[in-house]
């Protein structure tokens, strides 16, 4: 997040402010899958993510907000400015890589110094990533904005995967900003919300996620929790119920088959009594 000036852009700051939260910043590792105890695999991507330092508090008196800059990440000191050595040395930690500053609500619960690591999510299901997408080079229409193409038959001459006209006449004489053309695709920040966090290990800083992470392997990756509240149930939670309903219709099927056993039993029990009876009254 970064202060803009201009009316505008203080505009833009206040409504981005309001809806910043506390977010961890990891590295994309690539993917693989969890197996579940039915034996269901579900695919996951792989996020490191090192625990961050707390280097500055922010107050309203001093900066006209409340927020905490964040460190993430090592970085050599010969990497660095002299400028960003000084302020390492007076916060007395090492260089960090990446700094983020985070707006807060309540700015008595930080500290300079303490660390925020995947704890953070604790309680928390769903979480919103950002970061920058694979990069595809100079693409054409057809691949970057799902044109349909030209005629592939007669009465077109080397022009099958072209755009077509981009103008119109001498008014206005010129093409609309925005106007979707052949260009550079990929490449871009892009946030991806609501994906759900199937595990996460404390230990080796690993958390896994379920669904599409934007940017390569070894990308930079922005880890919030979501904004939307959505009432959406995990697929953890959907595998529970449907093991649960499996076994009780089995348990039905058990009791429902031993049921019939037992009437027969007892019917042919009833039948021979009245039997011996009447032999004994024969003999008497």
């Amino acid at each position: 997040y970064e202060i803009r000036f201009g009316f505008w852009c203080r505009y833009r700051n206040k409504i981005i402010g309001r809806t910043m939260r506390i977010g961890l910043i990891g590295k994309k590792i690539g993917m693989t899958r969890e197996f579940l105890d039915s034996g269901l695999s579900l695919p996951v991507t792989v996020i490191e993510v090192e625990k961050g330092r707390i280097l500055n508090v922010i107050t309203k008196e001093r900066r006209g907000y409340d927020a905490i800059q964040v460190g993430f990440g090592k970085i050599k000191a010969s990497k660095i400015k002299k400028q960003m050595k000084g302020f390492f040395a007076k916060k007395s930690t090492e260089p960090k890589k990446f700094l983020k500053e985070f707006r807060v609500d309540n700015i008595s619960e930080f500290k300079e110094g303490n660390e925020i690591g995947l704890e953070l999510f604790k309680d928390q299901k769903f979480v919103d990533i950002q970061s920058k997408t694979i990069g595809k080079g100079f693409a054409g229409v057809m691949k970057r904005h799902n044109f349909s193409g030209l005629r592939a038959s007669h009465g077109v001459s080397v022009s099958h995967r072209s755009h077509g006209s981009t103008g119109q006449n001498q008014d206005p004489g010129r093409v609309f900003k925005g106007k979707k053309m052949a260009g550079h695709m990929g490449n871009k920040i892009r946030t991806i919300q609501n994906l759900e966090i199937i595990k996460s290990d404390l230990e080796n800083n690993l958390i896994f996620i379920k669904g599409s992470v934007p940017g390569s392997k070894n990308s930079i990756v922005l880890i919030q929790k979501n904004v939307k509240k959505i009432n959406r149930i995990t697929t953890l939670e959907k595998y529970k119920k449907i093991q649960e309903q499996i076994s009780g219709v089995k348990a039905k099927s058990k009791n429902k088959s031993k049921t019939p056993e037992k009437k027969e039993a007892t019917a042919k029990k009833t039948a021979s009594k009245p039997e011996s009876k009447e032999v004994k009254n024969k003999w008497r």
